[in-house]
């Protein structure tokens, strides 16, 4: 496979290369691990409201099995690429793996805008794409659930299609799932409790303290704004968040209650009246002690990173930090916490709901969170131990951890035929 200069696919592909060369990874396990179990292109026609067909490419890759059935989720975006695909469901092997949790790595998608399509056209798309991608997943097989543009209607969609053609109802087909069809308690914000965790687990190994930590946040959807409700309420203070239209600022706090309600009335936070505007890009130029980069891959460049005030940066985002931009911020000693290490609240609980769904047996919110909190704690201090060790950053050394263990499954469970 041909790798696109400088996109995220030949990112991920360098990371793995640079950790193999580290490791001395066996040449064999190496090529292994840099090409995929399976990729599926599919074509999808779907009737819209106009009574006009149109087709649709989506997509799911499935990476690597080794340690359990595939896991990923499935975004609709209208500038999605193979490209992108491939480095995310490589980058969800690495985070399973690093987290201990039994699966392997794979992304879906759908080249499309789903913001101009009705309700009933996303349903009908939505459907079709399970229908086609059915032969590949399967609840011991691959395990969709939500991404970029895709929610827990969405999961509903899909969870409904494969039970139908299965013959009987299959809540463990998905992640993700509205709670009275077999989702979990706690799935919702899982991704922004873990950056949280992660951020107060960091903050162990400096000087500076949660109480009055200066957070600034690009990115505040779904996750972004989790983690600032979070961090606001262990007494950090939010200086500045962003969206796709731009941002604010305020050197004293943000209120996170008054900029959800300003964001939700207005769409963006302009004319928000307690802070300044700024750009996204201004945002990463902020003096503060933590940055998050919660948003899109590729925002943390070797344009931006000489500029970057922060004293650390956790990944809130897949691919939030170029190559080169790492070199630059490891030169500058601006420690950052990877995405695969901060950022995996999401598929820990995705795999706490598949276990209660294949038990059928739930558990309590203060149980699922405890549970996220040890497996994150433990995995902290793995990673962290290990950089200090070898001497290397964090992401060398999650990197480290995450391939070992891929490695030493396809090794112990030897090749067929």
């Amino acid at each position: 496979m041909k790798a696109t200069i400088n996109s995220s696919w030949q990112t991920a592909l360098i990371q793995l290369d640079t950790v193999s060369k580290m490791m001395m990874l066996p040449d064999d396990i190496h090529q292994m691990l840099r090409n995929f179990d399976r990729i599926l292109t599919v074509s999808l026609p779907v009737r819209m409201d106009d009574g006009f067909m149109r087709v649709f490419n989506g997509f799911r890759v499935q990476h690597n099995a080794s340690r359990g059935p595939y896991k990923g989720g499935v975004r609709y975006h209208p500038e999605l690429t193979l490209d992108d695909l491939m480095a995310l469901a490589m980058e969800m092997t690495w985070k399973c793996s690093l987290a201990g949790v039994p699966f392997g790595g794979a992304k879906g998608g759908i080249i499309c805008n789903p913001k101009t399509f009705s309700k009933d056209e996303l349903e009908r798309l939505t459907r079709r794409y399970t229908y086609a991608i059915m032969p590949i997943i399967g609840v011991e097989k691959d395990i969709p659930a939500p991404d970029v543009n895709t929610n827990e209607q969405i999961m509903a969609w899909m969870m409904d299609t494969y039970s139908i053609n299965n013959g009987y109802c299959t809540p463990g087909i998905v992640t993700g799932k509205p709670l009275n069809i077999g989702g979990s308690l706690g799935r919702t914000d899982a991704t922004g409790l873990g950056i949280t965790f992660t951020i107060a687990n960091a903050v162990k190994n400096t000087k500076m303290n949660l109480k009055g930590l200066k957070v600034a946040i690009q990115g505040y959807g779904n996750v972004g704004s989790a983690v600032g409700k979070f961090l606001s309420e262990m007494g950090c203070k939010i200086i500045a968040v962003s969206s796709s239209k731009g941002g604010v600022y305020n050197p004293k706090g943000l209120r996170h209650d008054i900029l959800i309600k300003h964001y939700k009335e207005n769409g963006s936070f302009e004319h928000f009246p307690h802070g300044e505007s700024i750009t996204n890009a201004s945002l990463f130029e902020l003096p503060c002690d933590v940055l998050v980069p919660a948003a899109m891959g590729n925002q943390i460049t070797k344009e931006n990173a000489d500029k970057i005030k922060a004293k650390m940066i956790v990944e809130g985002a897949n691919g939030p930090t170029t190559i080169e931009a790492d070199h630059i911020l490891t030169k500058r000693k601006i420690p950052v916490v990877p995405d695969i290490l901060a950022n995996a609240g999401g598929v820990i609980v995705s795999y706490f709901e598949w276990v209660q769904d294949v038990q059928c047996y739930f558990w309590c919110e203060h149980e699922v969170n405890t549970k996220l909190k040890d497996i994150l704690d433990r995995t902290y201090r793995e990673v962290y131990t290990l950089a200090q060790e070898k001497k290397s950053n964090m992401r060398a050394a999650a990197m480290n951890i995450a391939v070992k263990r891929v490695a030493d499954a396809i090794q112990v469970r030897g090749l067929y035929p």
